[in-house]
Formats: C-alpha cells, structure tokens, sequence
C-alpha cells in the first residue's frame, strides 16, 4: 500500500511539473522533458516511459491539448498546450505542494 501512495505522489508531482512547463506557451514532448531538466539543473530527469503516459493522462482529464506541428528540427511532431481548466488545476496542485512541502518542512525542522 505504501507504494502505491509514493507512485500517485510521483505521477502528481509530474503532472505538476508538465503543467506549469506549458504555462508558458506550448511544447512537444521531447521539449518538455528538456525543459524541466534544465530549469532543475539537471536534477530533474523525465524519461519517455514516464513523460508520455502522463501527456496522455493530462489530455484526457482535459488540461491539456495536442496538436500535429513541425518541431525545430523539421520533424512532425505532437505539441501541448494547457487548457483554461489545466490553468486552473495548475493552480490548485501548486497550492496543494506549497501546503504539502511546507508540512514536510516542518517535520523535518523538528527539535
């Protein structure tokens, strides 16, 4: 059972993550992943097998949309973008990680 709490936190901490890397406009997968990368000095890593089951899984819940786009290689290539709702969802799971994080912050600041 407890693994299974670890595999939701990690699918809504990439959910998250994904969603605020298309706050800023849309991109396709590849881009994501590197994006996410690099804004987290490359601490963060997002493999494909992760990436693509959660653009899948955020496209049906309807925070993200996809299209058919040339990628800046020239190859064809699916590119996503958020919703008015993935917007609005993106609000709530950073309000509901800042309440978390700082909730493991004081745990851990503990005497």
């Amino acid at each position: 059972m407890a693994q299974q709490s670890r595999l939701d936190l990690l699918q809504g901490t990439l959910d998250l993550l994904i969603l605020r890397t298309l706050q800023t406009g849309a991109l396709h997968g590849w881009a994501i992943s590197e994006r996410i990368q690099q804004i987290s000095q490359d601490t963060l890593q997002v493999n494909q097998g992760s990436l693509y089951p959660a653009l899948h899984r955020l496209e049906h819940q309807g925070w993200i949309k996809s299209e058919w786009g040339v990628s800046e290689l020239g190859r064809r290539a699916r590119f996503y973008r958020l919703t008015a709702s993935g917007r609005k969802q993106l609000e709530l799971e950073t309000e509901n990680w800042a309440r978390l994080a700082a909730a493991i912050g004081r745990v851990l600041e503990m005497a």
